[in-house]
C-alpha cells in the first residue's frame, strides 16, 4: 500500500495574518518586512494583491516601494505568526501523530493510517483546507501525494486555497513539465549546473542517467534522480519525537553592507558569541561549521570546515568562522548577511586528546570565562559585557541574534 503524505502551506503566512488583525489594509498591496528606515531587510512575504504588482519575495523594501508605491510594509510579527502556526499543528494533529514542521509555515503529514476511517488523502487535505480557513481565518494550499517531494510540489502548484494531488498516474503529466527548479531544493546554482548540461525540466532530470548524474554531483545526483522520478521513502517524523539537534546557528542581515573583513569580523564575533552560548546551553560540544554570505545582490555561497577538536568557545567559533570566510570570498560585492552555524554535536564531556601542538590550559580557561560570561548575561542581559572590538561600530554591532532570531526553514535532511 502506498504511503498518503499531504504537504500544508499556509498562503501569504505573515500577510495573511497581519490583514486578518488589521482589516484596514486587507484590500491593500501589503508586505511583510523591516521598516525602510532600518534597513534591515527584505520582503518576508507579500499579499496577493501585492503580487500583481509584482512584488516578490526577498527583493529589497525600497526597491518594492518604487515598483508599488502604495504598498503597505508591515514589521514581523514571530510570535503572533508562532501561534497561528502552532493552532495549524493543532489541527494536523487530530489526524496523525506523524507531523514534520518545515518551518514555520508549512508541514509534512502522513495520514495513511486515517484514510480508512477519514477517507483518501485528498478528502483529507479539502477538510483540513477548509478548516483551516474557517478556524484560523488564513488559507493553505495542500498537495497530496505518495512521497513528500511530490506532495511539496503539489502544494506549490496551485495557490491560493488549493487542494492538488500528485499521484503515480498523473505526475508524468503534471510535474514532469515544469522547470527543473520547481523542484525542492533545486536552486539558482544547481538550476544553472543542470541547464549547463541541458537539463531544463524535472522530467529531463528524472531521464537522465541517474550514473551521468552521479558523475557530476557525486551523492547529490542521486538524490535529485530519486526526487524528480518519486523514488523518495524519507518517512515524515513524528510530531513529539524527540528530533536530534543537527545544527546550531544564527545569521543577520546588517544595517549597511559589509565592505572590508574588518567589518566582517565584527559581526561574525557576535553571531559565534550567540551561537556558542546557544550550544553550550545544550550541553553540546560542535565540530563542523558552515558559513553562509549573501551578497548585496542576493547571491549566496556557503562553505564548511571541521575543528580539530570539539569546542563550544566563543572565540575559537569566531576565529575559525573568520579564517574560513576569508579562504572563500573574494569581494566581488558588498555584503548584505551573513550566517553560521556549528553542527556535527558531541556531549561536552566527551573527553579531549591533548597534543603537543594546543594549549589545553588556555582552551580551558576560555571554557570558564565563557561559562562566566553566560551567567552574566542570563542575569543582567546581553549588553552587559561585550568585547571591546564591538565597541568600534556599536550601530552595526548592537543587535542581539539570540533573542532576536529570525524564524528559518528547517532543513529537509
Amino acid at each position: 500500500m502506498d504511503r498518503v503524505i499531504l504537504h500544508s502551506d499556509c498562503n501569504s503566512f505573515y500577510a495573511s495574518v497581519e490583514c486578518l488583525y488589521h482589516p484596514e489594509i486587507r484590500n491593500k498591496p501589503v508586505a511583510v518586512g523591516d521598516e525602510p528606515e532600518h534597513r534591515h531587510g527584505i520582503i518576508l512575504t507579500k499579499n496577493q494583491i501585492a503580487k500583481k504588482y509584482g512584488i516578490k519575495t526577498g527583493e529589497p523594501l525600497w526597491k518594492a516601494k518604487q515598483r508599488c508605491p502604495d504598498l503597505v510594509i508591515v514589521p514581523p510579527n514571530y510570535p503572533l505568526y508562532q501561534h497561528f502556526s502552532q493552532m495549524a499543528r493543532k489541527i494536523y494533529l487530530e489526524y496523525t501523530d506523524r507531523v514534520e514542521p518545515f518551518g514555520i509555515d508549512e508541514s509534512w503529514l502522513d495520514v495513511t493510517g486515517s484514510t480508512k476511517l477519514r477517507g483518501d488523502g485528498e478528502k483529507i487535505a479539502k477538510e483540513i483546507n477548509r478548516r483551516i480557513r474557517e478556524e484560523l481565518g488564513i488559507t493553505v494550499s495542500v498537495g497530496v501525494s505518495w512521497n513528500k517531494i511530490f506532495a511539496k510540489f503539489g502544494s506549490d502548484y496551485k495557490k491560493p486555497d488549493a487542494v492538488t494531488g500528485i499521484t503515480k498516474d498523473n505526475f508524468k503529466e503534471i510535474v514532469w513539465p515544469q522547470p527543473v527548479e520547481d523542484l525542492l531544493y533545486v536552486g539558482p546554482a544547481t538550476k544553472k549546473k543542470l541547464n549547463g548540461i541541458g537539463v531544463h525540466t524535472i522530467g529531463g532530470l528524472a531521464k537522465t542517467p541517474q550514473q551521468y548524474l552521479h558523475s557530476r554531483f557525486g551523492k547529490w545526483g542521486d538524490v535529485l534522480y530519486d526526487f524528480s522520478n518519486g523514488l523518495d521513502i524519507t518517512p515524515v517524523a513524528k510530531y513529539d519525537s524527540t528530533r536530534a539537534v543537527k545544527s546550531i546557528g544564527n545569521s543577520t542581515t546588517t544595517i549597511r553592507d559589509l565592505k572590508n573583513s574588518e567589518d566582517v569580523k565584527m559581526i561574525l564575533y557576535v553571531l559565534a558569541e550567540s551561537v556558542g552560548r546557544r550550544i553550550r546551553e545544550q550541553g553540546f560540544k560542535g565540530r563542523e561549521l558552515s558559513v553562509a554570505v549573501r551578497d548585496n545582490q542576493l547571491c549566496t555561497v556557503a562553505k564548511q570546515c571541521k575543528f580539530e577538536k570539539y569546542t563550544n568557545i566563543s572565540a575559537e567559533i569566531a576565529a575559525k568562522s573568520f579564517w574560513l570566510f576569508r579562504r572563500f570570498y573574494t569581494w566581488n560585492r558588498p555584503i548584505r548577511s551573513i550566517g553560521i552555524s556549528i553542527s556535527d554535536f558531541a556531549h561536552d564531556d566527551v573527553p579531549t586528546q591533548t597534543d603537543l601542538f594546543s594549549n589545553e590550559y588556555q582552551r580551558m580557561c576560555l571554557e570558564r570565562l565563557d561559562g562566566t560570561v553566560d551567567i552574566l548575561k542570563r542575569r543582567f542581559g546581553n549588553y552587559c559585557i561585550q568585547r571591546a572590538s564591538l565597541l568600534r561600530e556599536p550601530s552595526l554591532t548592537g543587535f542581539n541574534p539570540k533573542d532576536e532570531n529570525t524564524i528559518h526553514p528547517v532543513g529537509y535532511f
